[in-house]
């Protein structure tokens, strides 16, 4: 199926990077906004959680910090991410911290041939070390961070668009399979993405027209609608009654 897009926001943009220095060690090279912003979270209807996010370039890498807060009644959680990644999209590093209301941790670096995952549940615990046979291009879907959804579905489009003769992003898009890695559930699956067309759907009392792509695995049925811009505005998990909007 094609699909003529805008110019792709750095259509390279496969995920995030490792902070990198000038060529005196001291000053950090300025950060380039790509997209940044918040989701709100809402289970049967009522908001339930909201993730704020930023995703930038930044050297020769890009880099994308998320912090997620739950406030459901008494149940309350802060939780935050960032995931680093080279050019190329290579994961460089990923972490996930509890903020509140305990403090585990839990990150995942390249280590040869492998993605290793080190959990820690508790500042009093020992680490525990969890190593997975998956190449380093392997993609971060954590559990509740949507960003890290639109940053899959920009690796879709940049596998898949090119320029045509006059100059245009054009992008022929078909089904595809990606590798992916759930840090929060010590799981990798294999999911595919496709692309379904242009939808109109209801937003926050309005109805706009937008990209539609299915995002799917074992146990996972996700809808996502993306903007012009290759922004993501909806999230529709039916099977949990969740839906997650952009502010």
């Amino acid at each position: 199926m094609k699909l003529a897009v805008r110019t792709l926001p750095l259509i390279t943009l496969l995920a995030t990077s490792l902070l990198t220095y000038a060529a005196d060690k001291k000053t950090p090279v300025a950060l380039n906004v790509v997209d940044a912003g918040s989701f709100g979270i809402f289970v049967g209807g009522r908001r339930v959680a909201t993730e704020t996010f930023q995703i930038a370039q930044q050297g020769d890498g890009n880099v994308t910090r998320a912090e997620l807060k739950v406030e459901d009644g008494t149940n309350k959680a802060v939780q935050k991410t960032e995931l680093q990644l080279t050019g190329s999209g290579e994961l460089r590093h990923y972490a996930w911290n509890e903020v509140s209301p305990g403090k585990a941790q839990a990150t995942v670096d390249p280590d040869a041939q492998f993605l290793m995952e080190r959990i820690s549940p508790s500042p009093q615990e020992k680490a525990i070390d969890q190593p997975f046979i998956l190449p380093a291009s392997t993609a971060i879907l954590d559990d509740y961070f949507f960003s890290q959804r639109e940053l899959l579905t920009w690796r879709y489009l940049g596998s898949n668009c090119s320029k045509n003769p006059a100059g245009q992003t054009e992008c022929k898009l078909t089904k595809a399979q990606f590798g992916v890695l759930i840090p929060r559930q010590r799981a990798s699956v294999l999911v595919t993405m496709e692309f379904v067309g242009r939808e109109k759907v209801m937003i926050r009392g309005q109805q706009v027209e937008l990209n539609r792509f299915n995002l799917q695995g074992e146990g996972l049925d996700w809808a996502l609608w993306l903007d012009e811009s290759h922004k993501l505005q909806r999230v529709l998990i039916a099977s949990d009654a969740t839906e997650v909007v952009r502010d």
